[in-house]
């Protein structure tokens, strides 16, 4: 089990991301026996989510595109005991995702989707104008894999009353900002789409969770450097949270002071639109 990695934050950080307690004997007992697909199992979130998961006696199936990674991760599960395949896809190759879909509908069973893959951009238009590739990309990954994958599996997680976990981002709930359309508009969509299918999904007889996450500590954000002094959660934070979902079926998980910011998004939304219109002219 990972240990709790509360000391890598600092003061501001510990009040905003306070301590996940997560019952590792709940968890194990609720996973026994059964199968969890993780995508985006190569690095960050999925890693330590995967990591996390080799305690426990379920079976899952790690999807990424980094094949050696991949690898790395499933020895590293198998080492601590845990059972773990690899399947390497390329989520914007729709026959890459039809040879996963076929691979998950021929497995006995499926229990627990953990929809963790996802594409970060943060790119002026002004420098995207014959860069359309940004947006079909992202919102290959971000929203058209899921539901893909969702369309294809719910009879699988219906047959076992499965769970299905969205890890989503807080920004869909607040204001848009400049040079994140690409992005913003992806994971907004597919956030969308989770939401007006839930009740339709829950009617299945199928868990849904959405966990919206603020700022985590992976290679996501590394290129945007003015992310590098902000408060930020730590991957092995992140999962502990998507475990304790798995034993509690909580619908819905958000950080405690997101309340703030969607209810200023809709306060102040004219003074938002002005400061993004004055800092673009700012940095010109």
């Amino acid at each position: 089990m990972p240990q709790n990695t509360q000391q890598k934050y600092s003061l501001i950080e510990h009040l905003l991301f306070p301590p996940t307690r997560l019952n590792a004997s709940k968890l194990k007992n609720q996973l026994n026996g059964k199968v969890v697909l993780i995508t985006g199992a190569s690095y960050g979130i999925g890693e330590n989510l995967s990591r996390l998961l080799a305690h426990t006696n379920a079976h899952l199936i790690l999807v990424g595109r980094t094949t050696e990674k991949l690898i790395e991760v499933q020895k590293s599960i198998q080492n601590e005991g845990g059972s773990a395949e690899i399947f390497p896809v390329d989520l914007r190759n729709d026959d890459e995702i039809q040879s996963l879909i076929r691979h998950l509908n021929a497995l006995p069973r499926l229990d627990v989707f953990v929809n963790n893959a996802g594409k970060s951009i943060r790119r002026p238009l002004v420098e995207s104008l014959d860069r359309y590739h940004d947006f079909s990309r992202t919102m290959a990954i971000n929203y058209e894999a899921p539901v893909k994958l969702m369309l294809a599996l719910l009879p699988q997680l219906q047959k076992s009353q499965g769970h299905v976990i969205n890890i989503s981002a807080i920004n869909v709930l607040m204001a848009p900002a400049p040079y994140w359309a690409a992005y913003q508009a992806s994971k907004t969509a597919f956030d969308q789409w989770f939401r007006s299918a839930t009740p339709e999904i829950e009617h299945l007889k199928i868990n849904t969770s959405i966990i919206y996450l603020p700022l985590v500590k992976t290679r996501m954000i590394a290129p945007t450097s003015s992310y590098d002094k902000m408060p930020a959660m730590t991957p092995e934070h992140v999962a502990k949270i998507i475990g304790k979902c798995i034993v509690n079926k909580k619908r819905i998980h958000k950080p405690w002071w997101s309340f703030f910011g969607e209810l200023g998004s809709v306060l102040f939304r004219r003074t938002w639109a002005r400061m993004a219109r004055n800092r673009i002219k700012s940095s010109r």
